[in-house]
């Protein structure tokens, strides 16, 4: 089994659903170390494949969510777009970083996986409800980090899983809160799975992300900080899940940097 190509295939291919049959497929594969020896040379790539819909607009631009029947169901197929994009991030941490060990591999063809059933979750929902994926604008934030990062593996585990993807576990409850008080109830059930398996993803970006400031000699807090700044330009904002942070192995002291990064930044 060609794991690269076959991840480049699944990260390259426009058809949702056939998208989602080769990320379950390569899941399937009993992938040992002689898979990672056939490599593949590697693109830059602004845009993976995807359907013609949704239209992607400027997030800035993007009208807000009223809390309307319709603003509801526009913040489902919200939240199912970048489902569809965590697939994409998720196959291109596969097929783009081929110098990793066998284990990261498996880490993040489960995450693709698991990504896949959240976007059938809500698109199936959005089915249920009269709609379907690609019916409103979406815009490309969680993809556009993936091309900023694309140039280090220890970059992409830094910034997507520890900064994007967390900050899911930030607003979930606010938005399941949200969600449990209006029509739309399905969308708890789906939202405590999303919640429970992205705890599980960001805590393997926070392994991977160890791994590789040891393996290189770094100081993980000042290395992420010194990539807060220079890709994001501010400090994150919160206010931050502690709890489901520390969950994914966030340590106490990351959790005082994000809270104080004034404090980092004197020393």
């Amino acid at each position: 089994m060609q794991l690269f190509k076959l991840a480049f295939d699944a990260l390259m291919c426009n058809d949702v659903s056939e998208k989602i049959s080769l990320t379950q497929k390569l899941k399937k594969h009993q992938i040992k170390s002689q898979n990672l020896k056939s490599k593949l040379s590697v693109k830059k790539i602004t845009i993976p494949g995807r359907p013609l819909k949704p239209k992607l607009v400027n997030f800035q631009t993007s009208p807000k969510r009223d809390r309307s029947d319709l603003g509801m169901i526009k913040n489902i197929h919200a939240i199912c777009h970048i489902e569809f994009n965590a697939i994409n991030l998720a196959l291109d941490a596969v097929y783009r970083f081929q110098e990793m060990p066998l284990q990261y591999y498996l880490d993040w063809l489960k995450v693709a996986n698991e990504e896949a059933t959240h976007f059938s979750l809500l698109s199936d929902y959005l089915q249920e409800l009269g709609y379907q994926y690609g019916d409103f604008d979406a815009h490309n934030g969680l993809w556009q980090m993936t091309v900023d990062t694309d140039y280090d593996v220890l970059s992409r585990m830094a910034l997507v899983p520890r900064v994007l993807e967390a900050r899911g576990l930030d607003v979930t409850p606010s938005i399941r809160a949200k969600f449990k008080d209006s029509n739309f109830h399905k969308m708890v059930e789906i939202l405590d799975i999303i919640y429970r398996d992205e705890i599980g993803h960001v805590k393997i970006g926070n392994h991977w992300y160890h791994y590789l400031c040891s393996e290189r000699k770094l100081d993980s807090i000042l290395k992420f900080d010194s990539l807060i700044r220079k890709h994001i330009g501010s400090n994150l904002r919160g206010p931050f899940n502690t709890e489901a942070r520390l969950l994914s192995d966030f340590s106490q002291a990351e959790i005082n940097y994000l809270e104080h990064p004034e404090i980092t930044k004197l020393n």
